[in-house]
């Protein structure tokens, strides 16, 4: 095998395969990037067995001869960031593979690239069609609420229902919840059937990377999931376990107050008053009463904060205690002007916060100690 290819194309290409291959495996030849070149087409597979990735790289690439090397992730992460040349020559012998520049040459072993695990390429002909903003913003907006770490494994993943002409995605750890929805088209009348698509964490925000800027096709099948974009396909196993209803998460209620307001005041105040908590102390109370939202914080090692921010309401008073770090995910993951709508209903209910583009969010009270 020997190819030129762009360097910057190369590195972009190879850090994305790069983040699926495990640092540390039992199967050592895992700890490496599969490079196949046929025809006018360079391939970069990558898996530990749970994630895979199939990349194609085609810009900037000169093949001279057909072949396949393994690319220890490492090594080869460290040339391809550090070098200053535009164009590198990766050839292969019996020794192993040389990565060489214009000033530069460097020579690693290589592994028998026979021996590499096979990762699935995107063969379905039943799938959902989705524009690749939308996929970015389902994933951006819920995988934050999942719980890696919980003995629930179910909670490890974002949930998504992919219905005819309908997409949702949704994210909880038991004590928030968000749900992002939006329109999706079914080819060959693909469709998902009770909580089963579990899409891992971390895969799921690999997929969110590696959508480009047109449209991401997803295949979800009995017990893994396919994401296919112009340039790659990824494939995922799927958490095992049946996720919470969700559906009862979010409130319905008549008598609740909704109030409209605007991301950005509310994260400035939101930061203001956490300047007090701690780890232990991450509870603040928020007051509505006569047109004032009042954020109240205290912790004994460290002091106490009140600030007050003008809002839109006239109600009857009503403090509810939030954890001050889920309140801030809300806003970090939407533009400061956005506006939303938060619904309250008493300090023992939780709250809920939805925009007018198809996501919501809910944050369960915390007791109050003060």
């Amino acid at each position: 095998m020997k190819i030129t290819c762009d360097r910057d194309v190369l590195a972009a290409a190879f850090q994305l395969a790069a983040g699926v291959a495990p640092s540390r495996s039992p199967k050592e030849i895992l700890q490496n990037v599969k490079l196949t070149v046929t025809g006018d087409t360079a391939t970069l597979t990558a898996t530990d067995m749970e994630v895979g990735i199939r990349l194609a790289i085609q810009e900037g690439l000169k093949v001279e001869q057909e072949g396949a090397a393994l690319l220890p992730v490492s090594r080869t992460g460290a040339i391809l960031r550090e070098s200053s040349d535009e164009a590198l020559v990766l050839e292969t012998d019996e020794a192993g593979i040389k990565i060489s520049g214009s000033r530069s040459r460097f020579r690693l072993p290589s592994s028998n690239p026979d021996e590499f695990p096979r990762v699935v390429g995107f063969e379905e002909e039943a799938y959902h069609t989705i524009p690749a903003k939308l996929f970015r913003e389902l994933v951006r907006r819920t995988v934050f609420a999942t719980d890696a770490e919980s003995s629930r494994y179910a909670l490890g993943g974002v949930l998504l229902e992919l219905e005819e002409e309908r997409v949702t995605a949704v994210g909880t750890d038991g004590r928030r919840l968000a749900r992002m929805e939006g329109k999706g088209t079914a080819v060959g009348g693909h469709h998902t059937t009770g909580t089963n698509t579990i899409v891992p964490t971390r895969a799921i925000q690999l997929m969110e990377r590696a959508a480009g800027d047109e449209t991401v096709d997803i295949a979800a099948r009995s017990n893994d999931l396919l994401l296919r974009t112009p340039r790659c396909t990824i494939y995922s196993r799927l958490v095992e376990g049946r996720y919470p209803n969700w559906r009862q998460v979010l409130p319905t209620r008549e008598n609740a107050a909704r109030i409209d307001m605007t991301v950005g005041p509310l994260f400035t105040a939101l930061r203001q008053a956490a300047i007090v908590t701690d780890q232990e102390s991450r509870g603040i109370d928020l007051t509505f009463a006569d047109g004032t939202l009042r954020l109240d914080a205290s912790t004994a090692e460290v002091g106490q904060s009140h600030v007050e921010l003008p809002i839109a309401y006239d109600g009857d008073s009503v403090t509810l205690t939030l954890d001050h770090r889920f309140i801030a995910d809300f806003c970090k993951v939407l533009e400061a002007e956005s506006s939303f709508v938060l619904e309250i209903d008493s300090g023992q209910s939780p709250a809920l916060l939805t925009t007018d583009d198809g996501y919501a969010y809910v944050i369960m009270p915390m007791a109050r100690d003060r």
